[in-house]
């Protein structure tokens, strides 16, 4: 039996904010109780702080599906659809029998870094709250970033506690279908898929706009990545990251982290989805109007605006570091990220003087270049005066340390109040997002199954 992935939409929850990872683990808990004849709560492994790892088993078919959240922390929106699609197939023996995967469901991958996200969960939900509370892990720290990686002159091999507890769940059971959870912040729905797969097009195009949700068709995440369909891509992988640098004469070997979760998992065949689902949306994101406007010179204006961000984190860290106490996950995280942003603008100035790129920009990349940089400031600002704040908490209030402070409080209102030029009032309804990644799921696990029917 086939599944309508958009006729099943409608029993999505109407979400009204994030659950904490205490809340989400009860959640868990109670479906394994209420369903303890399919469904069992089992631990996989330990986070870095101690937090046991859990993954809940629903018992079905022969062929394995991972789904697995939080696996960057400022990106709750899948764990809640991790709640909902553990909740519809539990409660579900139709779809259930229809998918005939037994299920693997991880609600939180990085409870750590969860945690750190949680005073921004109950709203409000605009961007100046979102920055004030956003925590992202530094690279070398981030689940999804920290599998093994191997290729020409690089090599990684620092896998977290976390890492080392999805690597075991994948090699234990040889996936068929996986589904890393992410959501983006502004902008449009997008997907990766780890291999093509013409048949899912149309559907994935479908489920958002069927929510009256526009796709993604800007600027690209990463400029080396393979197009399928508009705003469906094939997953970033770190080989083709490394290449990309090498050929526009940077040095591929600053890049501190390993490889992808789906990069992993490639070698037993697995179809891996990650859906893109943004908190606020805006008209422009999906508009292929060509401006007056020269592709080369947006990239321009991006680079030198992520430069000048750079030098700005950069400059408060290093007034700062004769006086700091402490090596907060804030800290660590900004001196990572401000060195990147730099290196991002490099590629964009690279990228610009190549003669393919002079030509009309749309507005939907001319919107997306500019937002990165509202988002990166707000963002990385925020966290950064996280690290501040941390420091006058722990009565570390040096002068070099107060003024820092009041001058990077100081910047986030200013580039507030810029990105509010571009971004609508209110967010898009969660059970909305959750909708997306849901349906979604069903559909790429539905087409993977029948790859592997064909194969047999």
């Amino acid at each position: 039996m086939r599944i309508d992935p958009i006729a099943r939409l409608a029993g999505t929850p109407e979400y009204t904010e994030f659950p904490t990872v205490d809340e989400l683990t009860t959640r868990f808990r109670q479906l394994a109780d209420a369903h303890a004849d399919i469904a069992s709560m089992r631990r996989i492994g330990t986070s870095r702080l101690g937090e046991p790892l859990y993954c809940l088993t629903i018992t079905g078919g022969p062929a394995h599906a991972i789904v697995f959240a939080s696996v960057h922390p400022n990106e709750p929106v899948g764990n809640l659809t991790a709640l909902h699609l553990a909740e519809s197939v539990c409660g579900d023996a139709e779809l259930r029998d229809a998918l005939n995967y037994t299920w693997h469901i991880i609600p939180c991958i990085d409870p750590d870094g969860t945690r750190l996200n949680e005073g921004w969960f109950g709203g409000p939900f605009d961007r100046g709250h979102y920055a004030r509370h956003f925590y992202r892990p530094a690279p070398d720290e981030q689940v999804e970033w920290t599998f093994p990686f191997e290729y020409k002159k690089a090599y990684f091999d620092r896998m977290l506690p976390e890492t080392l507890a999805l690597m075991r769940l994948i090699d234990d059971t040889k996936p068929a279908f996986m589904c890393s959870l992410h959501n983006g912040e502004l902008g449009g729905i997008y997907y990766y898929l780890s291999r093509p797969v013409p048949e899912l097009y149309e559907t994935l195009h479908a489920i958002p706009a069927s929510l009256g949700l526009p796709l993604d068709t800007g600027e690209p995440e990463a400029p080396y990545v393979e197009r399928f369909a508009p705003a469906i891509f094939h997953m970033i992988r770190t080989t083709d990251a490394y290449d990309f640098m090498e050929r526009l004469g940077l040095d591929p070997e600053t890049r501190e982290s390993g490889d992808s979760s789906a990069a992993y998992a490639d070698k037993y065949g697995t179809l891996t989805l990650v859906t893109e689902v943004p908190y606020w949306a805006h008209p422009d994101i999906n508009d292929q109007t060509e401006t007056t406007d020269r592709y080369s010179d947006v990239l321009r204006r991006r680079a030198a605006g992520l430069a000048h961000l750079s030098a700005e984190l950069i400059d408060t860290l290093d007034a700062v570091a004769p006086d700091i106490s402490g090596d907060s996950p804030f800290l660590r995280a900004t001196k990572a990220f401000a060195p990147g942003i730099a290196r991002t603008a490099a590629q964009d100035e690279a990228r610009a003087a190549d003669p393919e790129n002079d030509r009309p920009a749309t507005v939907a990349e001319r919107f997306g270049c500019a937002d990165l940089v509202h988002c990166f400031r707000l963002r990385y600002g925020g966290m950064l005066l996280r690290a501040l704040d941390g420091e006058l908490a722990m009565g570390n209030g040096t002068p070099a340390i107060r003024a820092q402070h009041a001058r990077m409080a100081a910047l986030n209102s200013e580039w507030h109040a810029e990105a509010r030029k571009t971004t609508p009032t209110e967010a898009i309804p969660i059970g909305k997002l959750v909708g997306v990644q849901y349906g979604a799921i069903l559909a790429a696990a539905s087409a993977a199954g029948r790859e592997a029917q064909r194969e047999a």
